[in-house]
């Protein structure tokens, strides 16, 4: 349930397209750590009243590490303006029946100027789409494509799950020059396009940003329960599914570790192994590195096995791509580690977008 807190904003921090961090004074003479979303409740000023919904914050989970601001109820945001027919503004709504539910435009609705391109779309034409189930593969999916594409070659990062607001996301935010945009889907939001379905986000990015290769990751903040089912990346056999169906090339993203300290996630990530095994009822290509030390390789190996009898399984050669990532615009982690602490975990997200590459027309 939600831990309601009211408190004074103190100091502004760090500011991001969509996000704005900031201190908060609290009554008890306590201070806490906030976030507010500009775009829907109004951008923060010192000695503005807040109300913040505190409960991530208090209890201690990792992403989601803020108190997040639900009003300055002192001073609300205007209404958007006015338009003879509202739904020329979009009527998308996402977050639905939550307090804080956007109304948005979505890409293919009848007031879009994409709607035309989008009435008839229905297949991606070959498109290669790497799939991941954490946010974090997003950076080093791209370093592995720009290690062998060409310059003409543009991305994109469609989300389904994890953080709703795309705005949480810094990663995001510091890829935008590599990114031809970004789509948010179902119920997440704040993306350049707004898409109802992933099957729809793709085919906005076939079509309107007119991508070369698509990554489809969830945002930041994947919940899981520590079962064989109960986490948000089981997405990412749904997103295969939807790939196939519609003409594009899947590439699997594998979570693979030597790091973690979870026995159920080293070698190749029980999340991985439901996901692509049992989930994507269509065949994908799941990427290896080549270069692995020879335990996990062996490992790796033996927990691929019977996933073959469905996918390609396809070992990628790794030369360059420590440098890629290395050259990263945005620092590389995965539950608090970095490149040098997990480095399997990133070196198979950048084969992954690597051999995407060599799937292109």
């Amino acid at each position: 349930m939600v831990r309601w807190r009211t408190g004074t904003v103190a100091t502004l921090r760090r500011q991001w397209t969509g996000a704005v961090e900031l201190d908060v004074d609290l009554p008890d003479g306590t201070r806490m750590r906030a976030l507010a979303y500009p775009e829907l409740v109004g951008t923060p000023e010192p000695g503005d009243r807040v109300l913040l919904n505190a409960g991530a914050l208090l209890m201690g989970l990792g992403t989601g590490g803020y108190a997040l601001v639900v009003a300055l109820p002192d001073r609300l945001p205007p209404d958007p303006p006015d338009v003879a027919d509202t739904r020329d503004a979009g009527h998308l709504v996402k977050a639905r029946y939550t307090p804080l539910q956007p109304i948005l435009l979505g890409v293919d609705e009848e007031a879009s100027p994409h709607r035309d391109v989008l009435a008839d779309a229905d297949d991606l034409g070959g498109l290669p789409v790497v799939t991941a189930d954490l946010h974090s593969a997003l950076p080093a999916i791209l370093a592995g494509i720009r290690a062998d594409a060409p310059p003409s070659v543009s991305r994109y990062a469609t989300r389904a799950c994890g953080a709703l607001p795309a705005w949480f996301s810094r990663t995001l935010d510091g890829l935008r020059a590599e990114l031809a945009g970004t789509v948010t889907v179902g119920q997440a939001f704040g993306g350049d396009l707004e898409a109802t379905t992933l099957h729809g986000g793709l085919l906005a990015a076939r079509y309107v940003l007119r991508a070369d290769v698509a990554i489809v990751a969830q945002g930041p903040g994947n919940l899981g329960t520590g079962t064989r089912w109960g986490f948000s990346g089981v997405a990412v056999g749904e997103a295969v599914n939807a790939i196939a169906t519609l003409g594009g090339k899947p590439v699997g993203s594998l979570r693979i570790s030597e790091a973690d300290p979870r026995p159920r996630h080293r070698g190749v990530s029980h999340h991985s192994l439901t996901a692509y095994g049992r989930v994507a009822l269509a065949p994908a290509e799941l990427v290896v590195p080549e270069d692995l030390a020879p335990p996990l390789a062996a490992e790796v190996h033996a927990a691929l096995v019977p996933l073959a009898t469905r996918h390609r399984i396809v070992r990628v050669p790794t030369g360059g791509l420590d440098a890629a990532l290395r050259a990263s615009a945005v620092p590389l982690s995965t539950m608090g580690r970095g490149l040098d602490a997990d480095h399997a975990y990133f070196l198979a997200a950048a084969a992954a977008g690597r051999h995407a590459v060599t799937l292109l027309p």
